[in-house]
């Protein structure tokens, strides 16, 4: 594949800035359709965007001859579905985050890939920015000695600016989402605890709803023990007092401390030799790191930066965070 001609299917409000324009900003790659079940809003958005073709039907931007690749950017609920038919189509596939409503789903578009011998990628784009792959040198660097254990919280008021607004909130509809913000945000945080530190030995966790008007669970720990004998605890909660709102992840090695957000620019090191920060320029366009790799992955030049069976290890993390209630 010389060049990748993308297809976007669900050209909503994440593809606005996040991901769409870097489709055309990246070597060898250029988006040449998009498909939207609302005529009107495909329509929009292809002109505004400059692209040449637009849709109201995923099968039929799946089966022109121009797309050679398609980028699922739909709600969870139909990511399964459009990835088996683009694989089908023998087309790669690049698909958002989280990969499916739930791990079973994510096995069986894992399957489809490995059997018909088509490219999948999850978009857990944060390993491939700057702010998180410096956290990845300073780690195989150790900077802080050996890890002991990592803390983090994501701590959020019911009104929160963290996720892209909809004109219909989806994210908060368990059968479309997989399971309320905790399934929007934590992917970004437990990929990057996999993608840090390796195979995991045991998984646990509690969740409960404790907002009356939510239909998901707002409050969701959970802990994993790594084979390497790295501990990793997280909190996350949806309903503090606006005041109280934290993003924080902490590693804690025997000699020092990493801290960084997953929503902010710069990372502090405290250890034995003293006092370090980094701080990151924030992206136009959060994703074109990743789609920049995804394309030399599709065109042969790199591996794959997010494999489809590592992300079915974190909606594994998920699963199990969420089955036991309170």
């Amino acid at each position: 594949m010389e060049e990748i001609r993308w297809g976007i299917i669900g050209c909503g409000d994440v593809t606005e800035v996040k991901s769409g324009p870097a489709f055309n900003k990246v070597p060898n790659s250029r988006l040449v359709a998009v498909m939207r079940r609302d005529a009107a809003k495909a329509e929009d958005y292809a002109k505004r965007h400059q692209v040449p073709k637009w849709y109201t039907d995923a099968q039929e931007l799946i089966d022109d001859p121009e797309v050679n690749a398609i980028y699922i950017a739909t709600p969870p609920s139909q990511h399964e579905e459009y990835t088996l038919k683009a694989i089908a189509a023998g087309k790669p596939v690049y698909v958002e985050k989280p990969m499916s409503l739930n791990a079973e789903s994510a096995k069986r578009m894992t399957a489809a890939s490995v059997e018909n011998d088509v490219k999948l990628v999850v978009a857990h784009y944060r390993r491939m920015q700057p702010l998180f792959l410096k956290v990845k040198e300073l780690l195989a660097n150790n900077a802080i000695g050996e890890v002991r254990f990592i803390q983090l919280q994501m701590l959020r008021s019911v009104e929160n600016d963290l996720i892209a607004k909809t004109a219909q909130n989806w994210r908060m509809d368990p059968k479309i989402s997989g399971g309320g913000l905790f399934h929007d945000l934590a992917p970004h945080q437990l990929d990057l605890m996999l993608y840090y530190f390796g195979n995991i030995k045991s998984a646990n966790g509690f969740s409960t709803m404790q907002h009356t008007r939510s239909q998901v669970d707002d409050l969701v720990t959970g802990q994993i023990l790594f084979e390497s004998g790295v501990i990793f605890n997280g909190t996350w909660c949806f309903t503090v007092e606006p005041k109280h709102q934290s993003d924080l992840c902490e590693i804690y090695g025997a000699n020092g401390k990493i801290s960084f957000p997953m929503f902010g620019s710069r990372i502090s090191v405290s250890s034995s030799s003293g006092e370090s920060t980094y701080t990151f320029d924030p992206l136009q366009h959060v994703q074109q790191p990743m789609i920049d790799t995804v394309v030399k992955y599709f065109r042969g030049e790199t591996e794959n930066p997010c494999s489809a069976s590592e992300a079915v290890s974190t909606m594994e993390l998920l699963d199990n965070f969420t089955a036991k209630r309170d």
